[in-house]
């Protein structure tokens, strides 16, 4: 800030503008694929990876200081070496429901038990016991739906619904056939219902891209996902549902015309009655807010600057002060780390000073952000 300024709003008796605080930390065990969420109590809630990527574990930690140190990790699969990392778009994914409860699902590894239909590939999802001190016994949840790629995901709610969603294949195989499946749960995950399809047959799913859901503290759900119509449309769609998953609407968020699978992520993040999200396109990712009201997309914004290389896995998050940070990664690939990029941009969504750059994100990993009192903490 200029001294002539700073000297204007000190003789003024006005406050000076604080630049928001932006602190790398490694996640812990020189874990990947960190997923982490803050609760309503102000914990954060962190799950990572460990092991070879075609067959790993998921861990579950707490912090009660933004990130600056960790519980003792608990491993969250009980079968060892039982998830997967490969891809970056196929682990674990974290959802808080009722009372703060941690909700895991993932893409089972190969030795994963127990199989899916037919001996398919499962997936696999956990809660944090009663006594919070273990997992219970990872269940496979699907029942009909096959051909799991991509991964899955996992939503909550406060009032004890819990779905956990994937796409598949049916009777007709190919990924422009793929439809996306939601298995719900009405009583805290103890049960879930058959899964059903809900997507809009003919647009199809992008087989390996990531698959993202999540549920508002208003019981909204929201699941985003690309399409794959006639194996050339991948376009990102955004359904969300307000009964509980019975139904959806539908909006594409973005076009994306390629003949081929783009293996792209997204997120989702709540602060107050805002739910921001993040997406992927060619070479570029972005974020936008979504209208409390109408769920509908009130804009978006990129990452700044040309692509110098292939930006991807985009994350934002909102702090308090009503500041947001978009981080995403440049330079990776398959079986390839990178660098972690940022930008803070302020109550009014325009872009500030803190911007930066940082070498070292590991391979198959992704990046994580959450809120501090002083800014924001990113883990990679």
């Amino acid at each position: 800030m200029p001294r002539i300024l700073v000297a204007v709003l000190l003789a003024a008796g006005l406050a000076l503008p604080v630049r928001a605080e932006v602190v790398l930390r490694r996640v812990p065990e020189r874990g990947i694929q960190p997923q982490a969420m803050t609760g309503s109590d102000g914990r954060v809630h962190l799950i990572f990876y460990r092991g070879d990527a075609k067959g790993g574990d998921v861990y579950y930690a707490v912090s009660r200081d933004s990130g600056a140190s960790f519980s003792a990790p608990l491993r969250v699969n009980t079968q060892p070496g039982s998830a997967v990392a490969a891809g970056n778009v196929r682990g674990a994914q974290l959802a808080l429901g009722r009372d703060g409860r941690p909700h895991v699902a993932w893409m089972g590894a190969q030795n994963a038990q127990p199989r899916g239909p037919g001996g398919a590939t499962p997936m696999l999802y956990t809660r944090l016991a009663d006594d919070g001190r273990a997992f219970e016994p990872e269940r496979n949840v699907m029942q009909t739906a096959v051909g799991l790629d991509g991964g899955g995901t996992v939503a909550a709610d406060g009032a004890g619904h819990v779905w956990v969603i994937w796409h598949a294949t049916g009777e007709q195989k190919g990924e422009d056939h793929r439809r996306v499946c939601v298995a719900r749960s009405d009583d805290d995950g103890a049960t879930f219902a058959p899964e059903a399809a809900v997507d809009p047959d003919g647009r199809g799913c992008c087989a390996c891209c990531m698959i993202r859901a999540f549920a508002d503290s208003a019981g909204t759900l929201y699941i985003l996902y690309r399409s794959a119509g006639e194996r050339v449309h991948r376009d990102m769609w955004l359904m969300v549902s307000t009964n509980q998953g019975r139904s959806f609407t539908s909006e594409k968020v973005a076009e994306w015309n390629v003949g081929m699978c783009v293996m792209s992520t997204s997120t989702f993040q709540q602060s107050g009655p805002l739910v921001t999200m993040t997406w992927e396109a060619l070479d570029q990712t972005y974020f936008g807010a979504l209208n409390p009201a109408t769920h509908a997309l009130l804009g978006r914004t990129a990452a700044p600057g040309d692509p110098p290389s292939r930006r991807r896995y985009p994350v934002a998050v909102v702090n308090p002060q009503g500041e947001t940070l978009f981080a995403w990664t440049e330079g990776m690939n398959w079986n390839q780390g990178g660098s972690l990029c940022w930008q803070v941009y302020d109550q009014d969504g325009r872009p500030t000073a803190d911007r930066g750059r940082a070498p070292g994100v590991p391979t198959w990993s992704l990046v994580a952000a959450v809120p501090t009192a002083d800014g924001f903490a990113i883990l990679y």
